[in-house]
């Protein structure tokens, strides 16, 4: 009962109230709450600093930054904000800001990668059937899932066709400017109460042991500098007799992708996957090829039970 008195205080303050709508839509920074409610940082950060000591929203830090969104466990704010009037007109003009501000943040990104000379979304550069290659990851994918954790996540585009199928799906990138991408597409259509995303390490994973009942690694392998420490770590935060679905180049003989998109390999066959796969404890089904300018190759695994892994997760 505490807990629950706790909670309900910290949340029974307009401003608060304002806040804990804001993130449960979208993460946000502490700079862009400011920009939305029109007050000062120090005000706001002692309001964020309440909600998350009760348990209400999550501090999510990202370089110099920190992200507030709503936790997973976040029953008793969801019922709060189920209370709360769609059509009040603070609330609707923060939503209104809070919109602008993604947009804003998702046209610099993209800005980004074109100053850059490279497009954002690489399966459309390379001339990839995306959506072949989707549908064909998403029928290896459970059909329910409770988390499910997508490794070099992107844009979010996963997150976003598995949001109907799967009680929490997290996305994790290096790249802040994909991240800012990501948000923005979470936003948008309305899933933050299902999606997220955060920056991370994909050879060093904030998360706890057999974390995840599925975890994805798409088109992520060909950058690695070390893809079998990749894909070790990828099944160490993999529940037992969990999914791990590896996506990516088959052998091919385009040099220029070397330069020109800074991949690490080229491409990767079967005997390789399996091996990485087989020293992380996993063994691999029959992988599924996507034909098109250059094919792609997926890999489906399962976590073997009892499989014994000597690494831990490192708290970032």
């Amino acid at each position: 009962m505490d807990d629950l008195l706790t909670q309900l205080r910290a949340a029974a303050e307009p401003t608060r109230l304002r806040l804990l709508a804001l993130c449960a839509r979208s993460a946000l920074c502490v700079s862009d709450l400011c920009d939305v409610l029109g007050q000062s940082q120090p005000r706001l950060s002692r309001h964020l600093k309440l909600l998350v000591e009760a348990g209400l929203l999550e501090r999510v830090p990202e370089g110099a930054n920190a992200y507030f969104q709503l936790p997973a466990d976040a029953g008793v704010a969801r019922m709060i904000l189920a209370r709360l009037p769609e059509d009040d007109p603070r609330l609707a003009a923060d939503r209104r800001a809070a919109a602008r501000i993604a947009a804003e943040r998702a046209r610099a990104a993209s800005a980004a990668f074109r100053e850059g000379g490279m497009d954002w979304d690489e399966m459309r550069e390379l001339g990839l059937p995306s959506g072949e290659i989707e549908q064909a990851l998403i029928s290896l994918l459970p059909a329910r899932a409770d988390a499910l954790l997508d490794i070099g996540t992107g844009t979010g585009r996963l997150l976003e066709l598995v949001a109907d199928r799967v009680e929490r799906a997290l996305g994790v990138d290096a790249s802040r400017d994909m991240l800012a991408l990501a948000r923005a597409r979470i936003a948008e259509r309305g899933i933050a109460h299902r999606a997220a995303v955060r920056q991370a390490d994909m050879y060093r994973l904030p998360f706890a042991d057999g974390a995840f009942d599925a975890v994805a690694l798409q088109m992520v392998l060909h950058y690695a500098e070390d893809p079998a420490a990749a894909v070790a770590e990828a099944a160490r935060v993999l529940h037992p007799e969990g999914t791990l679905i590896i996506a990516d180049l088959a052998p091919h003989g385009r040099t220029d992708l070397l330069q020109r998109h800074a991949h690490r390999w080229p491409g990767f066959d079967d005997a390789a996957i399996a091996g990485w796969l087989g020293a992380a404890g996993c063994t691999l089904s029959s992988p599924i090829e996507v034909p098109g300018p250059l094919a792609v190759r997926l890999w489906p695994a399962r976590r073997v039970a009892g499989f014994a892994e000597p690494r831990h997760a490192i708290a970032l």
